[in-house]
């Protein structure tokens, strides 16, 4: 016979559970605080008594992410660095960049300063990344030189979904093949 736990969850125990659930996610995905608080709500109200008042199980999960966020388990500062900077590895615009930070819940002073330090380090960043871009969809300079004219628009406004403003494609557009090789080259 299987025992009937009647038993109630003390607060401590609560704070305990949570603890427990955001050091597993923040070890498997290392989570913006927004996507953790996310996950904890989600998590919480699924396994959880439903007389719980979404109020409560709020202000608990907010105790849990300060403390996590005092022990430096999550940083929001760091997370828009690092995600900026392997996004630009990819060969992606400031503008999706900006706009996958406010989607992840980043404020939006983490974002200037990240944005900041692009332009910074690389003033022509949006330039290069269509480069790499051209390069990994075989568009625009990276296609054969017939070809060109013919897909012209299409990679202008493929470049365009990616991010990138019309100033900028048609500066990549109007490349000469050997200039993309060469720049291909040190990138």
């Amino acid at each position: 016979m299987i025992p009937i736990r009647n038993k109630k969850k003390t607060l401590k125990v609560t704070v305990e559970e949570m603890r427990n659930f955001a050091f597993s996610y923040v070890e498997k995905y290392a989570p913006s605080k927004q996507q953790l608080k996310t996950y904890l709500l989600k998590k919480y109200l699924k396994f959880s008594v439903p007389d719980v008042k979404k109020q409560d199980v709020n202000n608990l999960i907010d105790i849990v992410l300060s403390d996590l966020e005092k022990n430096r388990f999550i940083n929001d500062k760091f997370y828009s660095d690092s995600k900026a900077k392997s996004m630009i590895q990819r060969g992606n615009s400031i503008n999706k960049i900006r706009y996958y930070l406010m989607s992840k819940g980043i404020k939006d002073e983490f974002i200037k300063d990240t944005l900041s330090k692009i332009k910074d380090q690389n003033s022509e960043q949006d330039f290069f990344s269509a480069i790499k871009i051209c390069k990994k969809k075989r568009i625009g300079p990276a296609r054969t030189e017939d070809n060109r004219p013919l897909f012209y628009k299409k990679d202008i406004s493929l470049l365009a979904r990616n991010g990138f403003d019309f100033e900028t494609s048609k500066k990549v557009m109007d490349i000469d093949k050997d200039d993309f090789i060469r720049i291909i080259k040190l990138l």
